[in-house]
């Protein structure tokens, strides 16, 4: 466990406080930082980039991994902290920078995520041409548990698909509220994600594809996908893969939403 009165006192020296606003919760407890470390796995690859260092507890066991460290920090006193530290870091928001620059390589991304761009910079990687084949992520324990559902349950939906779709996703450790400065209402979870070989290219398109699916939940799937493209004749499609035409788009697994984007 770290020393709260230290993190006090550092807080003190850099005039900030944790902003609500940015999701700052900082991780304090060791056993937790010391699993996110070593489920990097740096053979294959040739940088790592930590989004939100913030104070640290990550940044310092990262730097002993051996590889190129990148830090991308919103919070400009932290951002400032760590440049005069010597490190490389970006002041910017990490859905905002340009990945395609700063991820050309094999690169792991380990946070302890913001919880309000967790979804989002999901997505962005997964879809991106990226070098990212790699992360290693902490989540609040409702976005995880969205990540990891299967088809036919109620939190199953475009958030997981894509995941589990471009990612091989594997539950790491879930951490409670005191593992963390101030202490967050919730748990969270921290997951593994390794880069999957897909069957197609245009992940832009899978992902509209997906989006049309899942835009009105309770709709038959079938007719959702009509706004994601009016040339296919979807009874037809349906017939040819074999489905019920009442399924809606929590029916139909990872598996299921690949085969359908290779058939259109």
């Amino acid at each position: 466990m770290y020393d709260i009165q230290a993190i006090k006192k550092r807080l003190q020296e850099l005039g900030v406080h944790p902003k609500k606003s940015l999701g700052q919760n900082f991780l304090i407890y060791q056993g937790t930082i010391d699993k996110i470390i070593d489920a990097v796995d740096t053979h294959d690859i040739d940088q790592i980039v930590e989004v939100g260092p913030g104070l640290g507890a990550l940044t310092s066991g990262l730097q002993k991994l051996g590889k190129p460290l990148l830090l991308i920090e919103l919070d400009r006193a932290f951002a400032q902290y760590w440049q005069e530290s010597g490190l490389q870091v970006i002041n910017a928001d990490a859905l905002q920078v340009d990945w395609q620059k700063l991820a050309p390589c094999s690169t792991a991304l380990v946070s302890n995520l913001p919880y309000q761009i967790s979804s989002s910079l999901v997505i962005e990687m997964s879809v991106q041409e990226l070098g990212v084949n790699q992360m290693v992520l902490m989540f609040q324990k409702e976005v995880a548990q969205r990540i990891l559902a299967k088809s036919g349950s109620k939190t199953y939906g475009l958030l997981s698909v894509v995941a589990q779709a471009f990612w091989q996703v594997d539950f790491l450790l879930e951490a409670g509220p005191k593992d963390f400065y101030p202490p967050p209402k919730i748990a969270s979870q921290v997951l593994r994600f390794q880069r999957r070989e897909l069957p197609f290219s245009d992940s832009k398109k899978f992902l509209q594809l997906l989006k049309s699916a899942f835009h009105q939940r309770r709709k038959k799937v079938m007719n959702n996908l009509k706004s994601y493209s009016e040339v296919h004749d979807w009874g037809k499609v349906w017939s040819k893969m074999g489905w019920n035409e009442d399924l809606r788009a929590e029916n139909l697994s990872v598996e299921d939403y690949i085969q359908l984007f290779k058939e259109l």
